[in-house]
């Protein structure tokens, strides 16, 4: 049955028309009754950290007894991920019966032709948080924010800006204010934001101007207010009295810290509303889990999978690699449209080896061009005709990585 679905979804480009405001969405949304306004939303974007902020949003709202939606993208296991209430993906039945109003209505709205998927399947998962009645949806932004199509809310309980660094440049600018601009368009009027710690100076400031414009709080939580305990990522925090405690994040990487940091505050303004204990608040953060994101898949040999694509992606790879004395060897691929140099860069001292694909996916830089950046920066590569032949050249390894895109990190998982 989803496979219905997904055919229908395959006559949508990825991208879609380039979007110049957000009618077609609005047409879409308005034509199936706008079901969008009756949720409520916590909004979430940023250039990395996004989508660990919103599964610790998930599962803390989750454990405080409210029905929780959650729309996360891209996908990682299967298409029905992207749309989960309480933790649960929709399941093709409720796909195939919203397929009729979807399709009619974006017959109906005269954009037909210009839809992206990422619309077609926003649409849907507002139809199915409705019907399934949720008390908060936990919604994460496709790219930037500003003409983002999640932004046609009108309002939400808080925004969530993660870190913002440099992706997507031909689409969200060259520059990091040009960037920070794009994600700061999700704050809306007289509602709090909160930014992620250690975000660069020039983000803070596009920020704190964009907030000042529209009378929203502007939140940027003090790193200084955590104090790491014991080993991995696990900390103290003591910012917020009555979410004082130790917390540890499932997910690896120091970078987590920030992200729960940014929870914890979005949680403080969320408790005004809803009823959010600070048991809830440690077990969500300590349950939430992305597949693919710095995920260790055995302890012997040693082999971490990681989606992650862009510089502070790497950087956040990078410190993970580090804790386990680095030595690895790694099968990579990466789309053509990324700053594969800068990625390589930033994790050439943890890798030894490089095994080089292409095979993953139709947008990926070419194996021998990917080796050949690698080599050019000082690396050693190889090339393999596939994953399964990549995963095979590194049997001689005590530690092993498959990194540098989600569709590659997704293959790597859905083959176990």
């Amino acid at each position: 049955m989803q496979n219905e679905w997904l055919t229908f979804l395959e006559r949508f480009s990825r991208l879609g028309k380039r979007a110049v405001g957000l009618e077609r969405i609005k047409a879409l949304l308005h034509a199936l009754g706008d079901p969008q306004q009756g949720l409520s939303f916590i909004h979430v974007t940023g250039t990395n950290g996004k989508g660990s902020i919103c599964e610790m949003l998930s599962e803390v709202f989750i454990r405080s007894g409210y029905k929780t939606g959650l729309f996360t993208s891209p996908y990682i296991i299967e298409y029905n991920d992207r749309i989960r209430v309480d933790g649960k993906n929709i399941p093709d039945e409720a796909l195939c019966e919203l397929l009729p109003r979807i399709r009619a209505a974006a017959e109906g709205t005269g954009y037909m032709a210009d839809f992206s998927q990422f619309e077609i399947t926003q649409a849907a998962a507002f139809c199915y948080f409705a019907e399934q009645k949720c008390d908060i949806v936990i919604l994460e932004a496709g790219l930037g924010g500003l003409l983002d199509s999640t932004n046609v809310i009108d309002k939400n309980i808080c925004s969530v800006i993660g870190s913002v660094s440099f992706d997507h440049t031909a689409i969200l600018g060259e520059t990091l204010e040009e960037i920070a601009l794009q994600k700061a368009g999700i704050i809306k009027p007289g509602c709090p934001c909160i930014l992620s710690a250690c975000n660069d100076e020039r983000v803070v400031g596009v920020f704190k101007k964009e907030a000042q414009k529209k009378g929203s709080q502007l939140i940027v939580p003090d790193i200084t207010a955590t104090t790491p305990t014991g080993s991995g990522n696990s900390f103290y925090f003591d910012g917020i009295e009555h979410f004082k405690g130790s917390y540890r994040p499932a997910m690896a990487g120091a970078h987590q810290i920030k992200n729960a940091l940014s929870v914890i505050y979005a949680c403080d303004i969320a408790d005004r509303e809803y009823d959010i204990s600070a048991a809830a608040l440690r077990e969500g953060i300590a349950a939430a889990f992305i597949p693919g994101r710095a995920q260790i898949i055995s302890d012997d040999p040693l082999l971490i999978i990681d989606g992650g694509h862009n510089p502070d992606a790497a950087r956040a790879l990078a410190d993970v690699l580090a804790s386990f004395g680095g030595g690895f060897a790694a099968v990579i691929g990466m789309s053509a449209d990324k700053s594969i140099a800068e990625y390589i860069v930033t994790l050439l001292p943890f890798i030894d080896s490089f095994i080089c694909i292409d095979d993953f996916s139709e947008r990926a830089l070419d194996k021998e061009s990917l080796a050949a950046i690698i080599t050019e920066n000082g690396g050693s590569a190889a090339t393999a005709d596939s994953l399964s032949q990549g995963r095979k050249m590194l049997s001689g390894y005590k530690k092993r990585l498959i990194c540098g895109s989600l569709f590659l990190a997704a293959e790597a998982l859905a083959k176990g």
